[in-house]
């Protein structure tokens, strides 16, 4: 009996403990959904880029050469991401930004292997690409180099 108690115990304080982590996650990423619903909403290239962090082929993706003026929103919230005002040619074949619409909207951090800075969104931590310091100086010298498969563009 004693037993039964102290597994049910046991089973009780890592449900809570549980709950509490996926409490706080939630919190700091809203708008956070576990792989199997993003599978369901994103496309399977957008899934590879986002959500495995993959990234696609330079040059032969949508956005790399792109002139128009509009915003680019994230594939899977439409959250504003960056600007067609601080979009560059910076001949690598992504599309290239200066700097995010806001700094609120992206994280950065290391990536897998610790050598780049990826770039994810805030809200949901999923990939967008990677940023450098090789971008023009005069304009803050940071490339944000993304995969157009994690944006969408909306025409002004």
């Amino acid at each position: 009996m004693k037993r039964a108690i102290k597994v049910l115990t046991l089973a009780i304080v890592i449900a809570l403990c549980g709950y509490q982590f996926t409490n706080a996650q939630t919190k700091a990423r809203p708008k956070a959904k576990p792989a199997a619903e993003w599978k369901k909403i994103l496309t399977p290239t957008q899934y590879y880029i986002m959500v495995e962090q993959g990234t696609e082929a330079p040059y032969k993706n949508p956005y790399f050469d792109m002139h128009e003026k509009g915003v680019f929103v994230s594939a899977a919230t439409g959250d504003v991401l960056f600007t067609s005002e601080d979009k560059y040619d910076s001949g690598t074949g992504w599309p290239s930004f200066v700097k995010p619409a806001s700094n609120n909207v992206i994280e950065i951090r290391k990536d897998a292997d610790g050598q780049r800075d990826e770039v994810i969104e805030k809200s949901t931590g999923l990939h967008l690409g990677h940023v450098f310091d090789d971008g023009p100086a005069d304009r803050g010298g940071k490339r944000y180099c993304m995969n157009s498969g994690a944006l969408k563009f909306i025409k002004k």
